[in-house]
């Protein structure tokens, strides 16, 4: 079954098994909307669940409604020093950070100028690191309806009334001080479990596709 998806900051599990377990098409022809997964990831720390959110430049007046694809990176922030710092703080003591560290750090090296770019960037490094193929098809307009052979996972962007799921627990860094957090970044499996983390992605079920 083919499935419709927006390229996220370091996706979530939710999403990443729905990629691993399906064919998947990018919606890149959308207009941005702030509150989503598309330029923030959760992770976890030593004080429970933490957003990692990339600041935007913003349009306003007649432009304050834009593409996707044409949203810009703030990078007069400094937020990718920062990010890279929270991850380190957070997975040192991880059973995989280092060796995943090296695929990951180079992308906090470099600007980016498109919020998108570097989303698909992130998509990239993981699927070396959970040696998959990167789907390429994307999308040659936006539409609300899909097509009947297709199924619509676009709403998995949104951060807020996210579905319902059953998801096992895999032992994380601090889950013996917040228990497990459920649905974190893809990052987060990954340091957590390396190697084992396509498994995990493959035996993930994704019924609430179809609800």
């Amino acid at each position: 079954m083919r499935i419709l998806l927006h390229p996220t900051y370091f996706p979530n599990i939710a999403t990443l098994a729905t990629l691993v377990q399906h064919e998947v098409i990018w919606e890149v022809e959308d207009n941005y909307q702030k509150q989503t997964y598309r330029n923030r990831c959760v992770i976890c720390t030593d004080r429970g669940q933490h957003i990692l959110s990339i600041p935007i430049k913003h349009v306003g007046g007649d432009q304050g409604r834009q593409k996707y694809k044409e949203v810009r990176l703030d990078n007069d922030y400094q937020w990718q020093r920062q990010h890279w710092r929270t991850l380190q703080t957070a997975y040192r003591t991880s059973p995989f950070f280092e060796f995943y560290e090296d695929d990951i750090a180079p992308l906090y090296d470099k600007p980016y100028e498109f919020l998108m770019d570097f989303n698909f960037e992130t998509l990239r490094v993981i699927s070396e690191c959970l040696q998959i193929e990167l789907p390429k098809t994307r999308t040659p307009l936006y539409t609300n309806d899909v097509p009947q052979d297709m199924l619509d996972a676009r709403f998995l962007v949104r951060c807020k009334n996210e579905p319902e799921f059953v998801q096992d627990d895999y032992v994380q860094v601090f889950g013996d001080r917040h228990g497990f957090i459920k649905n974190t970044s893809i990052l987060d499996l990954l340091f957590n479990e390396g190697t084992n983390a396509l498994t995990y992605l493959n035996q993930f079920n994704t019924a609430f596709l179809n609800a």
